[in-house]
């Protein structure tokens, strides 16, 4: 067992002896509960090395391992990614169990089916190309949270890795069609639907149209097909590039729905068959609904942007079902299941979690996409838009993110959320609605009269702020909410303009 590793830069000059020499990390990379950085511009390979080395050794100061699951996404540098990062777990003393290219709830389902508690999955989500980062955890379902990241920070950052001997690699083949019987278990649906499978030539794309066409279904592939290039736009079926050509397809081909996948295959996004995408916080009201009935008394949680429907939807409250709104961040939610037994958690963004008798506690998009196959099974001869229709109507915003420096954002949004709260205590309101009180889990979620909302957050992964606002009323109310709220944002001179358009 041996120390004193070189403390990684904070920067180094590209195409240098010293850049193939010398650990760099861009200490901003530690995030909440993800660690991301652009590639090779704030970390290079002997970086990736040292964080593998730090994470080994944190896993065994945890008492974990010394075996850990390896997996990465698809895009040109993951592979390369994944070897460093291997390289320095193998130094640190791990066993790596090495799946090769997957999808992350794939490497989730890998600790289950191999007895294996610690996980590190090479991705960067959704994020464009030209960004890299590592999804990790120590215990299954956990993935590493704040505390967590902290304590892996001050390892790397400080040279702390320790090398240890014994480390190996062990190459598992077929752990992905074990993965795909798993999910497709309870045998084909009752309905013989045609569904859009989109990916947006993301790793998906190398399970999500087989895992339907077990199902049942007939398959449309839309840029199913795997190209790092990701040259139709990148895969986020949040982004509303992603969702028009899901609903232009659909209502191309006469689908019954479209089922989008984000870059690492752990979001769902859904099209109804007239090509109008239904966000997933509605879809997860659906599911909830169906849940309640089978399961008196479960507990739900919904991430903080969600729609209010979790906590006012009458079908909900007669099923006597308990929401709690939580942070957004699948390593909040998993722990906050563990920590109240709830039966599943919701995400705005496509995240499902699903506890047992459900699922296995993780955030899985294929799993989600036959759950909400299987509702449609269960309400036979309904659209999933007249499904859709049996909510109470609300007008939402999509997710807006505008840019703010990482290094500032969290003392803008304080700035920021003192203003709600003056205002909260002053009578205020947005868009004509008074301030109810301000919910500061994460954030501010200011509620207002008749149920309406509006949040500010900062990101946890990104250099940007997260915007939303639900109206129970108008889309003129909704819009005049928003309009108040961004009088406050633009106050702060750090905050740049809005990534889209509403």
């Amino acid at each position: 067992m041996s120390g004193s590793e070189p403390k990684p830069l904070a920067a180094v000059v590209p195409n240098s002896w010293a850049f193939l020499r010398d650990p760099m990390i861009a200490p901003a990379g530690f995030r909440d509960y993800d660690a991301r950085w652009l590639y090779p511009e704030q970390i290079n390979l002997p970086g990736v090395e040292a964080l593998g080395l730090g994470l080994a050794t944190q896993m065994f100061e945890a008492g974990a391992g010394p075996d850990i699951v390896v997996g990465c996404d698809y895009r040109e540098y993951s592979a390369a990614v994944k070897t460093a990062l291997i390289l320095g777990l193998v130094r640190g003393g791990a066993t790596v169990r090495d799946i090769g290219p997957a999808v992350t709830p794939l490497a989730y389902f890998a600790r289950a089916h191999l007895g294996v508690g610690p996980v590190a999955m090479v991705t960067a989500s959704h994020n464009p190309n030209g960004w890299t980062g590592v999804k990790m955890g120590l215990r299954a379902p956990l993935t590493h949270g704040p505390e967590e990241m902290v304590r892996l920070r001050e390892i790397v950052l400080s040279g702390g890795g320790m090398e240890r001997p014994g480390g190996r690699v062990v190459r598992e083949h077929g752990v992905g069609a074990v993965w795909l019987d798993d999910l497709a278990a309870r045998g084909p649906l009752k309905r013989r639907l045609r569904i859009v499978c989109a990916t947006g030539n993301g790793a998906a794309g190398a399970f999500a149209p087989d895992l339907l066409a077990r199902l049942g279904a007939e398959v449309i592939p839309l840029h199913a097909t795997p190209d790092y290039a990701f040259p139709a736009y990148n895969p986020d079926p949040e982004a509303p590039e992603m969702l028009r050509d899901m609903g232009r397809a659909v209502r191309e081909a006469g689908a019954d729905l479209a089922l989008g996948f984000d870059g690492d295959g752990d979001r769902c996004g859904v099209v109804d068959e007239t090509g109008h995408a239904i966000f997933a916080d509605r879809i997860g009201v659906l599911l909830a609904r169906d849940w309640a009935k089978a399961h008196p008394g479960a507990r739900f949680l919904a991430d903080v942007k969600s729609t209010g429907l979790f906590a006012s939807d009458p079908e909900l409250l007669a099923a006597g079902a308990a929401v709690e709104f939580w942070k957004t961040g699948h390593s909040h939610m998993k722990a906050r299941m563990v920590e109240t037994g709830a039966l599943a958690a919701f995400e705005r963004s496509g995240h499902l979690f699903l506890d047992p008798p459900l699922g296995r506690g993780y955030d899985c998009g294929l799993s989600a996409a036959v759950e909400i196959l299987r509702m449609l099974d269960r309400h036979e001869g309904m659209s999933l838009s007249a499904l859709a229709a049996t909510l109470p109507r609300t007008w939402a915003t999509p997710t807006l993110s505008p840019p703010c420096p990482d290094g500032e954002k969290r003392a803008v949004l304080a700035r920021i959320v003192a203003d709600l709260q003056a205002m909260a205590a002053a009578g205020g309101a947005l868009g004509g609605r008074r301030i109810e009180r301000i919910v500061t889990v994460d954030g501010a979620r200011a509620m207002l009269e008749g149920g309406d909302w509006a949040l500010v957050r900062a990101s946890s992964n990104t250099p940007n702020l997260v915007i939303v606002c639900e109206s129970m009323g108008s889309e003129a109310r909704l819009r005049a909410i928003l309009a108040d709220l961004d009088s406050l944002v633009r106050r702060q001179e750090e905050v740049g303009d809005y990534d889209r358009t509403f």
